[in-house]
């Protein structure tokens, strides 16, 4: 089955470094984005990138500081949700939130994406 719907897209980006309450930031954020019941979310581990602070990450061998960007759609009630989590769990990085056209395949309907999201 195929549904098309529109959604809120948030793309978050940090170093692999980064922690919250001693724990990496993306483990954190996702563990975050399950107890408020977000459609998902998936972590990026990318090669190698900079940002505001002009440093460098990459995933070289002996680095531990990979770029990191975690990727999720949802609505943007939920999105809001999650924003003042962020605010208090990200110390540096970049979040780009952009409105999204979904084509969702599945072998069964899902009412609350198909409910919430009509597009016609």
């Amino acid at each position: 089955m195929k549904e098309q719907f529109h959604a809120r897209m948030l793309r978050i980006h940090f170093g692999e470094s980064d922690k919250w309450q001693n724990k990496p930031l993306y483990e954190a954020i996702v563990a975050k984005c399950k107890e408020l019941e977000m459609a998902g979310a998936i972590v990026y581990r990318g090669i190698e990138g900079y940002g505001a602070s002009a440093r460098i990450r990459n995933s070289g061998t002996l680095s531990r500081n990979a770029p990191i960007m975690l990727s999720l759609i949802d609505r943007n009630e939920q999105i809001q949700k999650l924003l003042p989590h962020l605010d208090a769990m990200v110390e540096e990085g970049l979040i780009a939130m952009s409105p999204v056209e979904v084509l969702r395949y599945s072998r069964k309907p899902s009412a609350t994406w198909s409910q919430d999201f009509p597009i016609g």
